[in-house]
Parts: structure tokens; sequence; C-alpha cells
């Protein structure tokens, strides 16, 4: 069989294996929706805004200076590190047992991220409960707000806004639609290679072109098959062309 395929004979295969593609797409995406929707559970996120900069005493008592901006923003980096240690989780765990969260617990659920070139901070939680997560994530800022005095005896950062609670929330995590939809691409993709390969694997000659297009030979004759029940009515049906290579023995009971 050549291994080679024109595009009338890929709309052939596909065609043929149609029912196949459709099972194995359906199946999956309907495992996908189910998951999606009735077995994982919702994950919510949870963010507040920081800005790194003067307070407001000193914003009155000084003008704005480019210098200190610059270095605001280079404080950024490890101000962001900063709010992921011990040192301010700590205190977060100690001041809210309530919580039920360790210290390490803490630093692997909350992320900290910023813009290029700006004072603003993002912190955020993500948790099952979402109540919990703008919880905790309020406390985290309001602890860092007020060590970081300590840690390098400046006053430099302000809460720009706390986490709300929201009556409907919307989780972040699973998202059925997106998942159905990959789902969809993926089994797609896999049915139709599916199809090619039990395609390339079958060997066997079943018509009269197949015998013309591989072996090169005329076909000589067909062999009829009857069943039991027509030969006892005397129905003889239109020639059928059975494989090459097998043979159909019919026993007839006198």
């Amino acid at each position: 069989m050549s291994n080679e395929l024109d595009l009338k004979e890929y709309y052939v295969i596909i065609r043929k294996r149609l029912g196949l593609i459709a099972t194995i797409v359906v199946l999956s995406c309907l495992a996908s929706g189910l998951v999606s929707y009735f077995i994982l559970n919702p994950i919510y996120e949870a963010s507040t805004k920081i800005i790194v900069n003067r307070s407001s005493e000193q914003s009155l008592a000084n003008s704005l200076d480019l210098n200190e901006v610059n270095t605001n923003l280079r404080l950024i980096d490890t101000y962001k590190e900063i709010i992921k240690t011990p040192a301010i989780m700590d205190i977060v765990v100690k001041e809210n047992p309530d919580f039920g969260f360790t210290s390490a617990d803490l630093m692997k659920k909350v992320s900290v991220s910023s813009v290029n070139n700006t004072q603003v901070m993002t912190i955020k939680m993500e948790d099952y409960s979402y109540e919990k997560a703008v919880q905790v994530v309020n406390a985290i800022s309001n602890v860092f707000k007020d060590e970081i005095s300590n840690i390098f005896k400046v006053d430099n950062v302000t809460i720009l806004n706390k986490a709300q609670l929201s009556p409907v929330p919307d989780p972040i995590k699973p998202n059925p639609k997106l998942n159905i939809a990959i789902s969809f691409i993926v089994s797609l993709m896999v049915a139709v290679g599916i199809a090619f390969l039990l395609e390339y694997l079958d060997d066997t000659i079943k018509t009269e072109s197949d015998v013309e297009k591989y072996l090169q030979l005329p076909t000589l004759a067909m062999i009829t098959s009857l069943d039991p029940e027509e030969m006892k009515n005397d129905q003889v049906p239109a020639p059928k062309s059975e494989k090459v290579g097998e043979s159909k023995v019919v026993t007839l009971n006198q």
C-alpha cells in the first residue's frame, strides 16, 4: 500500500472513519464538561494593590524628586521578595490563627507582581473560599505596610485598594468552556490520527478497485455470498465482493 495519499484519499479515509472520529470527540468533550462542572472545585482569587511612594505628609513637605521615584522602582523587586518571607507571613499567621494556614501555605498561595516602570504592586491570593482569600490578602497587605517601616526605616508604602467581597464571585479555575474547547481540538486531532493509523495498518483488499489499484491485476470473478434463509426462499441476491484471500463456506441442511 502506498504511503502517499492525495487529498481525495484523505477525504475518503476521514469519511470512512467519521463515526469513530465523532464518537471520540463527543465522549472527550462530554467527559471534560462533566469534570469541569461537577468534579473540580472552583478556585477564587482576591487581590490588593500597593504603591511604593512617600507618605502623604512627606509629599506635602517636599516636591517629588525623580531620583526618589527611580529608587522606589528599584525597591519594588526587593519588596516583592520580602512579602513572601517568614518575616511577613509569620506575623500574618500569628495575628490570624483562624485562617488555618501556615507560613509555608501562604507563601505557596500568594503571588506578588508589578507592571514594568510603575510603583504599583499587586498581591494576589488563590483559595477555594473567596471570603478567606479576601481576608488573607488584606491581612498580608496591612502587615507588610506596618512591618516595612521597621525593616527599612522608611514610610513609603500605601495601600491603594483592598480586596472587596463580591456577592457573586467568579472563579478563576476551572474554566469549563475553555476546557471543553481545548478537549474538542485535542480529541479531534487524536481521533483523526487514529483514523489514519487504522487505515495504514489495514492491508486487506476489499473491492475490485483495490485489486486493480494495489495488484495491477484484473478481477476474474466474484464469489457471491448467500445466506441459508435466502437459499430456502430461492432468493438470489446481487453479487457481493468478498475480501481477497478469504473464503466463505455455506453449509445447507437438507
